[in-house]
């Protein structure tokens, strides 16, 4: 395990690379457009327009969180300075059991999942952030005069 400067230095580099265009793109479509509500939205992002968005997102934080639970990364500061992985298993725990077993990948974001419930308030981490979620796609719904969210025409 590295010094506290060199855990500083590898956060810093995952902050650069969360700045990149390209993956802010990703981000601001899978916290604001993807809202998978089963199993099949999950298939839907991989096969369709949107996969290099959501592998994107997806591959980089399980990326970050082999990082941190290899040891390259201190855990305990990894968690103290980020959130957003949280928030991204939140959103694919539910579908992710069924994922796994349908596409015969028992491995994918294992990683993500390891970091995120070994978190001694995961289990209320996970359900606030649930809430938040769910209040944020009523909000946008309301916005956009629909209860499902979706366009008025």
């Amino acid at each position: 395990m590295g010094n506290k400067q060199e855990d500083a230095h590898l956060i810093m580099r995952l902050y650069e690379l969360r700045r990149e265009d390209t993956m802010r793109r990703a981000r601001d479509w899978f916290t604001t457009d993807f809202q998978p509500q089963s199993v099949e939205d999950l298939f839907a992002a991989i096969r369709g327009e949107h996969n290099h968005l959501y592998r994107m997102v997806t591959t980089y934080w399980d990326m970050a969180a082999a990082f941190v639970n290899h040891g390259a990364i201190d855990e305990q500061l990894f968690n103290d300075i980020h959130n957003e992985h949280i928030a991204v298993y939140a959103k694919l725990a539910p579908y992710l059991a069924e994922f796994r077993a349908r596409a015969g990948t028992p491995w994918y974001l294992t990683h993500l999942e390891q970091l995120v419930t070994r978190r001694p308030d995961a289990e209320e981490r996970l359900a606030t952030l649930r809430r938040f979620m769910q209040a944020r796609l009523a909000a946008r719904a309301e916005a956009a005069g629909t209860p499902d969210g979706g366009d008025k025409t």
